[in-house]
């Protein structure tokens, strides 16, 4: 599913009265598609009297995966904590240190939520999903000091690859290959000679299954 605003501000507005004692005001929410922070809690900060403080707090959450609404509520009370700690000056050890730990373990004990200090994204699709059978150029390169490499290319520019990768020493030995493996998804489909370097394991997985030409 994806999330909007209004789902924001009815979910914040529920944790704040069940679990906060209602004691946080409601900062400024907003949607975000990043792929690598699946929510976070800003502030700006300023000096006053010799200290100083936060204002104008912020909780983004990311509609970049395809979530479940449990796991998208775990993400907002995660950045609640985070904001409860700001907005009432609690001294914690670290960003997710002693205090965070604690209040992430209570609501989790208590209440049966599963808050998480880092979560895993690799099995979770992408919003709005990869098209159904995509076929991927893909190839695959092995330089002459055993490295590995994969890249997704842009087909238009396939023929042009292929020249350039002749005149290159360090390529050892370079394959074409169609997959409709989900594991290019995210991978950008390049028009250069630029690539993802891979364990062997990879690489060989896909040198085996797939059926491989060493020309287009």
């Amino acid at each position: 599913m994806q999330i909007t605003l209004e789902w924001m501000s009815h979910w914040f507005a529920k944790f704040n009265a069940d679990y906060f004692g209602g004691g946080l005001p409601q900062p400024r929410l907003a949607l975000s598609k990043s792929k690598t922070r699946l929510g976070s809690m800003s502030c700006k900060k300023r000096v006053r009297l010799f200290r100083t403080e936060c204002c104008d707090y912020t909780i983004r959450l990311s509609n970049y995966y395809d979530q479940t609404e449990r796991q998208y509520q775990n993400v907002l009370l995660h950045e609640m904590i985070h904001y409860s700690i700001a907005y009432t000056r609690l001294k914690d050890t670290s960003p997710h240190g002693i205090v965070f730990r604690g209040m992430m373990e209570n609501l989790n004990r208590k209440y049966g939520w599963e808050i998480s200090v880092t979560t895993s994204m690799k099995a979770t699709p992408r919003a709005g999903g990869v098209p159904k059978n995509k076929t991927y150029l893909v190839l695959a390169l092995e330089t002459w000091d055993g490295k590995n490499f994969l890249s997704v290319v842009n087909p238009r520019f396939a023929g042009q690859l292929e020249r350039q990768i002749v005149l290159v020493n360090k390529i050892k030995a370079h394959h074409w290959l169609r997959t409709k493996s989900s594991y290019f998804s995210d991978f950008p489909a390049v028009r250069s000679l630029r690539a993802k370097r891979v364990s062997r394991e990879v690489y060989e997985r896909f040198a085996k299954d797939l059926p491989l030409e060493s020309t287009l």
